[in-house]
């Protein structure tokens, strides 16, 4: 029809384009060829300059062309007046521009600008600084003109408080600007050496009245509170435990010692020797389990016969020789077992012991924290800030809370749940630690608390009774073998696959896996390892299906006379 627009089928469409591709990729691959033809005759001319100005405006991420072109100006810088080398250099970050709008997070552009700059005559820096501003109001998270912003402020002089005026700018239109944040961080220990709390205006004015309205000054105040609470509430975790030997267990009936350490070590290698009854023993010490080479707890073997008759005393003496310390260990007559263990607080175990002006600053940051919370109570740095100072003040006293605003934390950051699941569960594994260590039992129940991971598990060298019912518990993990003691394990509701953790664990009577995710009888092979083993609840495991299971258990574990299937 005449007037009308004849359209092209896409097939024709496609041909084109690809024609066009191809013919675009000769002309490209015959310029590069020119390029290193150039190079590896040594030549350094403008015509060369052209040549990879060309290439790099459609692809500026050739690193070698960058290479050949610092090559060719350097040359052209040793034969030309200053004022033509300044001419020269500005054209070049002309070009850079250009580059730049192809891909603002072109490495070799930015690397080359920063050389550019570097060397010229008389550097414009800020036009740079400019620049940078304009890339980051585009995109706040392009970590190569952040990388250049910070080599033009050292270059250039420019004040730091200048600076962090820029990081209130970018954060005030956007409170998720991790960049600006970290920038900040850096900058603000520059501008208050001497003072680990630096003054705000902010800071002084929501101590001191109510806070402004959410809509002008919210996220001002809580990105100064945050920055300053999560500074102090680092101080509390950052003590390491002493190197020493935490423990020493000795059992008549086993004739085996056990030794918890304070850190990973390799026995074999540290220098461990076990003295009884003033007389050292050549025994062989491994750890709990074939995976660990480094492990905090250690046991041996001792001789037959050597502390089995219980109507004698025996005295222990375990020496780590590479760091000068020893632990002592009696074994009174009629006893059937005996530890020495120092009695571990929570300052020892999982924070440092506060100072009370510490105290009193933390008390001060949680309650500006709440107080911001109000403002916004979905704000995810400001609730995980309220945890870390609640653990620092009082972990038993604040558990409530704690949960509280865990739960919000997976609602409001679903994409980190798994991670705010796990750091909930070590938590809550060291509260329940610290009321078995106050309460001076040998029971740990952590039943029901929506467990994802186990941790801390060598605090647990002398429990007897462990119930982690109803969690969300993936394995047994193999440092669960470092509870020698465990006489009755409860597992049941979880999602366990995995045993790899009941692994000769001499004293094990009774195992309840009830309704979990067991589905082979070689996942339970490491049962076998289990000397005492008498009772086995499997009901509700897919393992329970195969046929002839019940034969096929009783004669992987002969020594079970209780199994539920």
């Amino acid at each position: 029809m005449h007037g009308r627009v004849k359209l092209k089928s896409t097939a024709q469409q496609e041909e084109e384009k690809r024609k066009e591709r191809e013919k675009k990729l000769k002309i490209y691959v015959a310029g590069r060829d020119a390029i290193f033809t150039k190079r590896l005759e040594g030549v350094l001319d403008d015509e060369a300059l052209q040549l990879t100005q060309q290439l790099l405006s459609s692809n500026p991420d050739f690193a070698t062309l960058w290479n050949y072109r610092r090559e060719i100006l350097l040359h052209l810088e040793t034969v030309r007046e200053e004022d033509d080398v300044q001419k020269m250099y500005e054209a070049e970050l002309l070009f850079l521009e250009s580059c730049l709008k192809v891909n603002p997070k072109s490495y070799g552009s930015w690397h080359h600008r920063g050389w550019v700059s570097a060397r010229l005559p008389r550097p414009d820096w800020a036009r740079e600084l400019g620049l940078c501003d304009r890339c980051l109001s585009l995109d706040d998270r392009n970590f190569h003109c952040w990388d250049y912003r910070r080599m033009v402020v050292k270059m250039s002089g420019v004040p730091v408080d200048q600076e962090l005026q820029f990081t209130d700018r970018l954060i005030g239109s956007n409170f998720s600007n991790y960049s600006s944040w970290h920038y900040r961080s850096t900058l603000l220990p520059l501008l208050h050496p001497e003072s680990p709390d630096p003054p705000s205006p902010c800071h002084q004015h929501s101590h001191s009245s109510p806070p402004p309205s959410p809509q002008t000054h919210s996220h001002r105040v809580c990105e100064e509170q945050l920055l300053k609470a999560v500074s102090s509430v680092s101080l509390p975790f950052s003590a390491e435990r002493e190197e020493m030997i935490s423990c020493v267990f000795v059992s008549r009936e086993e004739e085996r010692v056990a030794v918890a350490f304070s850190r990973p070590v390799n026995a074999s290698s540290s220098g461990l020797m076990l003295v009884l009854d003033g007389q050292p023993q050549r025994v062989e010490w491994r750890s709990v389990h074939p995976h660990f080479r480094h492990s905090p707890v250690w046991i041996c073997a001792l001789p037959p016969g050597t502390i089995s008759d219980i109507i004698n005393e025996h005295n222990l003496t375990v020496h780590w020789t590479e760091k000068h310390t020893h632990r002592d260990c009696a074994l009174y007559t009629g006893r059937s077992e005996s530890w020495c263990r120092d009695s571990a607080t929570d300052q020892e175990l999982f924070r440092s012991e506060l100072s009370v002006e510490k105290t009193s600053v933390l008390q001060s940051e949680l309650q500006s924290c709440n107080q911001l919370l109000e403002l916004e109570p979905q704000n995810k740095w400001c609730l995980l800030t309220i945890v870390l100072l609640m653990r620092a003040l009082d972990p038993l006293g604040y558990e409530r809370e704690t949960l509280s605003h865990f739960q919000t934390l997976k609602e409001v950051d679903s994409m980190r749940s798994a991670y705010y699941g796990d750091l909930c569960s070590k938590f809550m594994i060291e509260n329940t630690i610290l009321k078995m260590e106050y309460a001076e039992v040998r029971v740990f129940s952590l039943s029901d608390k929506n467990l994802t991971m186990l941790c801390h598990l060598d605090q647990l060298l002398l429990v007897t009774h462990i119930n982690l019912s109803c969690n969300q518990l993936l394995r047994l993990p193999p440092q669960f073998a470092m509870l020698q003691c465990l006489e009755v394990l409860e597992a049941d509701d979880n999602a366990i696959e995995n045993l790899d953790g009941l692994y000769y664990l001499p004293k094990l009577q009774e195992v309840s896996l009830k309704n979990n995710q067991i589905s082979k009888l070689s996942d339970l092979q490491l049962l076998t390892s289990c000397p005492k083993l008498t009772c086995l609840d499997l009901r509700g495991n897919p393992v329970t299906q195969i046929a002839n299971i019940q034969s096929e258990l009783t004669e992987l574990l002969p020594s079970v006379t209780d199994l539920l299937i």
